[in-house]
């Protein structure tokens, strides 16, 4: 404002300077004074004179008429400006628009404070050089120039004029600056003789609101001989722009019950028009309210802050009530300050009213029954609620509880998340012969609670009554499993165990017979009246169906019912250990070159499938050589391995070293067996073990068994 206001009191300064340098100047169509300034009265009086405008088209002004910005103002014929009623204020500015037959024009009028236009005429007269009008040393005079956007054809039309006190001939006038020779180009132009400026096209006030030219003074070979001066323009604003609304969706929330008042949400709709006048000058209206019940007029907006308020009681604003918990509210604004020649732009805004726990949850019915078999588990009954809140919400939502009649804590409930029920359940089986009823006692609550003045009540808790129906339960071994330690190797026929089961069922007096369910290796039977487990071949410790020393099978006992029931029991063996298996040698086969120099020829280990004190240490034993040379000998080397050594070097063949190892039993086991040791040849790091030569060894004992075998016959003869 107050830069406008500077620039308008030059434009007064520049009218008084051409009144002294041009007195004699051809007539300028147009209004004599552009702009005014008034002092702001505490307010405007109907049909009294505010001021009066002077208007020449220097033709006679025929068909002359104006227009004024506010419709709250008019000018006479005569151009007097008055107000059409008594008003308090009329905003910062107003414009009339003067049209003849053969020119148009505008005058701004600004209205402000006595001090503000003052010290407005100060800071200008500083500008100007701080010494008054006597100072001006410009030959160029610049007025600035408004124009209005919107314009209509025809173009180019005159809209200002340059003046030099010195006059042009021999000179020219030249304008430059963004919209002559800049970008956008070609909007303005100036007649080098006589100064006219004129607009080539329609302006824009929202795209360039005013444009900073220069113009100067040349001689006509183009050299600068005065100037340069600023010319500013600038573009009226025409009321060319709806308001719209730009950050929708709009959507509100408000809590049902809520003091009247309550402000749910606003609306803030933006208008490009220049937001200092009328144009951009915005009230709030509320065209459409849907769905109109239970009253037409839920809510009001603030016409100047687009606030939305509640309007009616908070009984009346119920959503359990409602027909429709959302509504949708047309708003439409307004510029020019509501008035009807203001542009309009609508949106809706969609405001919900939300829940509150206002209603608590109420069972269905008191009571509800249910009838669940013995020994069952899983979902019995589901208890149904009703509840007016709004669904989906912790306000809805049901909570259970059981308060009473579940001491061994066999039942549970839980809620559908999606019918909101309470599914009951027996998470542990029930037993007819212990109890075939049970009375439960359930409350319901919601997630959310309740509101201070709302309570639960006698309808928020039932009663469910539980028949246990009786079925054939089979038999029970006791215990189960059942554990029992034997030796392995016990003479087949022996008693392994006798076994115990007894049937749930006490009130049907049933009869128990028992069978093998499972005996992987087929070691046991079971007398089928008094339950005495058997053998019926030799544990075997060693066996593999044998885990970790343990033996297990599986028995049946079958109740005399229709149809018989059954029940499974478990037997474990645990079988200790006797020294039933002779150690093993490894490895059994050896090799070694005839001519070696290491004549270790192998390490020798034991192994033993008993446990622990009949396996090791072990004792290794060469048997009796024969012959008249010794040709190796074995050494210990701790408790499981021992060390074959060759005395001498051997021809080429296949020879059987006899071994004996002893296992650590009482009474121990001795497995007498054979080495075989082939003797090879070796070359270039290959060993030749064809056998070339016959076994040394094994044709003596052959020998020697055939003349043992001749020497019983004739004993015998």
């Amino acid at each position: 404002m107050q830069h406008k206001t500077q620039l308008t009191l030059s434009f007064l300064l520049s009218q008084i300077l051409l009144l002294a340098w041009a007195e004699d100047l051809e007539c300028v169509p147009g209004f004599q004074q552009k702009v005014f300034h008034i002092e702001k009265p505490f307010e405007f009086t109907e049909d009294r004179l505010v001021l009066n405008l002077k208007f020449d088209d220097c033709k006679g002004n025929n068909q002359l008429n104006f227009e004024v910005s506010n419709p709250d103002f008019r000018v006479e014929g005569d151009g007097s400006l008055v107000a059409l009623k008594n008003l308090s204020g009329a905003g910062t500015a107003l414009f009339v628009r003067a049209r003849s037959e053969h020119a148009e024009d505008t005058a701004e009028i600004f209205i402000a404070g006595a001090n503000e236009k003052h010290g407005a005429l100060k800071e200008i007269l500083k500008l100007e050089g701080n010494a008054g009008i006597p100072r001006q040393k410009r030959a160029i005079l610049a007025t600035p120039i408004l124009i209005p956007e919107n314009q209509r054809p025809p173009f180019p039309r005159q809209v200002g004029k340059v003046i030099r006190s010195e006059g042009t001939e021999g000179a020219k006038f030249r304008l430059s600056g963004k919209g002559v020779d800049q970008d956008p180009k070609g909007i303005f132009r100036i007649n080098e003789i006589t100064g006219d400026v004129s607009v080539t096209r329609t302006l824009d006030r929202e795209a360039i609101a005013n444009y900073e030219l220069e113009v100067e003074v040349t001689d006509l070979g183009g050299k600068t001989i005065d100037g340069p001066v600023r010319l500013d323009i600038f573009v009226i604003d025409q009321n060319d722009n709806r308001p719209m609304f730009k950050e929708g969706p709009y959507v509100g929330h408000v809590m049902e019950g809520s003091p009247t008042g309550t402000t749910v949400m606003r609306m803030t709709a933006f208008d490009a028009d220049d937001a200092s006048t009328d144009n951009a000058l915005l009230r709030y209206n509320i065209l459409k309210q849907t769905p109109t019940k239970p009253s037409p007029n839920m809510f009001y907006i603030d016409p100047e802050k687009g606030d939305i308020v509640t309007v009616v009681s908070p009984v009346l604003l119920d959503r359990e009530t409602m027909e429709s918990p959302k509504y949708e509210l047309v708003i439409e604004a307004k510029d020019m300050g509501g008035l009807d020649v203001g542009l309009t732009g609508t949106a809706t805004a969609t405001i919900l009213i939300d829940d509150k726990n206002d209603h608590p949850p109420e069972f269905t019915k008191k009571e509800f029954q249910a009838t669940v078999k013995e020994g069952v588990t899983g979902v019995i009954v589901n208890l149904t609620v009703g509840d007016r809140d709004d669904p989906v919400t912790g306000a809805w939502r049901a909570v259970y509880t059981i308060i009473n009649g579940n001491p061994g804590q066999s039942f549970e409930i839980h809620t559908n998340p999606q019918t909101n029920e309470g599914m009951l359940s027996v998470v542990k089986p029930l037993d007819y012969e212990i109890s075939a009823f049970h009375t439960l006692l359930i409350k319901v609550e919601n997630e959310d609670p309740l509101i201070p003045d709302i309570a639960y009540g006698p309808s928020s808790t039932a009663t469910v009554q539980i028949t246990v129906e009786d079925v054939n339960e089979g038999p029970v071994f006791h215990p189960n499993p059942m554990m029992v330690t034997k030796q392995e190797n016990i003479p087949v026929g022996s008693v392994v165990l006798t076994v115990n089961a007894t049937d749930p069922d006490t009130l049907q007096h049933q009869t128990i017979r028992y069978s093998v369910y499972k005996d992987p290796a087929g070691w046991l039977e079971i007398n089928p009246t008094n339950g005495t487990i058997g053998t019926t071949a030799v544990l075997d410790r060693e066996s593999p169906y044998v885990q970790d020393n343990v033996y297990t099978a599986l028995f049946l006992a079958i109740d005399s019912g229709n149809p018989p029931a059954t029940g499974t029991g478990t037997l474990h063996i645990t079988l200790e250990d006797v020294n039933d298996n002779v150690p093993s040698l490894y490895p059994t086969l050896a090799k070694v070159c005839d001519d070696a120099k290491d004549l270790r020829v192998v390490v020798l280990g034991a192994s033993d499938k008993d446990l622990h004190p009949n396996t090791d240490p072990f004792k290794f034993e060469l048997s009796k050589q024969s012959g008249p040379e010794k040709l190796w000998r074995i050494n210990k080397l701790n408790n499981t391995h021992a060390q074959v050594i060759l005395l001498q070097n051997l021809k080429k063949a296949n020879y059987n070293i006899p071994i004996s190892v002893t296992d650590s039993g009482k009474p121990p086991l001795t497995n007498n067996t054979e080495l075989k040791l082939q003797v090879c040849t070796c070359k270039k790091s290959k060993m030749d073990c064809s056998a070339t030569d016959a076994l040394h060894i094994s044709l003596t004992l052959i020998l020697l068994s055939l003349l043992s075998l001749l020497c019983k016959s004739f004993a015998e003869l």
